[in-house]
């Protein structure tokens, strides 16, 4: 029953981990539920050229890059997935349209390192299926994308960061299962894994790491602290499979280790840096729901290892991105219901001390 609500919601759019150490305090000793509201502000900025949701987002040269993903103009059917790049210029408030992505891809995996923006993995098709291989870089000196070797494993909505030069590619889904609900027009893409693979630019080339501890997963937020990768939330396969799970990769000792867990379970939300902490905004589906997304705000601070409630998003939405420049955190495009979907709304978020 949920699938088909799901698809109904998809339709509608188109029109083994340790503990923290004692330092940090432990999700077990510290529960993961709120505890106290922080102040955000949100403000209005210049909207997207064209509606977007399932997109890639990273900043770079001062920017904030929107790369794939779903693309709809006006009231016409969404194109589910799109070679298209914009960037926003935070000083201007203004947007610019780049170098298309090589092939239309939704849900592709990207991060900025050395200058430079990477795009890995991603669907042709909706719902999640065809994942590919597929890897690029973008030089933003030249507007120009050029491939990469390929990954060692076709998927889609992977989770990338980039720390200290490096790439880490983790989890996603390789939709290896295909499910078709009876009376549906449109089949969905079953299957995530654990896999966590490096790639190293200087050489092209990847390596494998420790797996995802847990559950396989993708639709996961990614934010870099230090040294560390944190990877918050995601799905097991369904929005009804969503995990609160919050792990963190250590890069220097090569060890997963596990931090305090998300309020609530959600994916396919924006995961972002503020302040030494990380900030998790929106997701899908609200319990109960195949419909209703989450507009809900919540920080996590590292030194105490706990989630606080920040100022909630101005209209709750999933499959947008964000990326801190400039002492804010910019969030951009996403759809307001679970499934299909996409807006033009771009927001600033400054927090107050």
């Amino acid at each position: 029953m949920r699938r088909r609500r799901f698809v109904a919601a998809v339709l509608a759019g188109a029109g083994g981990a340790t503990a923290l150490s004692s330092t940090a305090g432990s999700a077990a000793a510290r529960p993961g539920s709120p505890s106290g509201r922080a102040s955000g502000r949100w403000q209005p900025r210049a909207p997207l050229p064209v509606k977007r949701a399932e997109v890639g987002t990273a900043a770079l040269a001062g920017r904030l890059f929107v790369v794939g993903g779903t693309v709809q103009e006006g009231e016409a059917n969404p194109v589910w997935a799109s070679t298209a790049v914009h960037s926003y210029d935070p000083r201007r408030d203004r947007w610019s349209v780049h170098a298309p992505l090589p092939k239309p891809l939704t849900h592709v995996g990207v991060a900025a390192s050395g200058g430079r923006l990477y795009a890995f993995g991603g669907f042709t098709d909706a719902v999640h299926l065809n994942p590919q291989p597929d890897a690029y870089v973008y030089d933003p000196r030249e507007d120009r994308w050029r491939r990469l070797p390929d990954m060692p494993t076709a998927l889609g909505s992977i989770a990338v960061a980039a720390v200290h030069g490096r790439l880490h590619l983790m989890g996603g889904r390789d939709s290896h299962r295909v499910v078709t609900p009876e009376g549906s027009p449109v089949s969905l893409g079953f299957g995530t894994v654990s896999a966590h693979h490096v790639f190293e630019p200087d050489t092209g080339s990847y390596r494998q790491a420790p797996p995802l501890p847990g559950e396989a997963r993708d639709h996961a937020g990614t934010a870099v602290l230090g040294g560390s990768v944190h990877v918050v939330g995601g799905r097991v396969e369904d929005v009804g499979d969503n995990l609160t799970r919050h792990d963190v990769f250590d890069t220097l000792t090569r060890r997963w280790l596990r931090a305090a867990p998300l309020p609530v379970a959600r994916s396919a939300g924006a995961a972002v840096v503020m302040d030494g902490c990380v900030v998790y905004a929106g997701g899908e589906c609200r319990p109960g729901s195949s419909t209703e997304t989450f507009d809900d705000v919540t920080l996590y601070d590292p030194r105490v290892d706990r989630w606080r409630s920040l100022t909630a998003l101005p209209g709750s939405r999933h499959g947008f991105g964000a990326a801190h420049l400039d002492g804010r955190a910019y969030f951009v495009g996403g759809s307001p219901s679970c499934g299909g979907g996409a807006s033009t709304d771009t927001f600033a978020l400054s927090l107050r001390h």
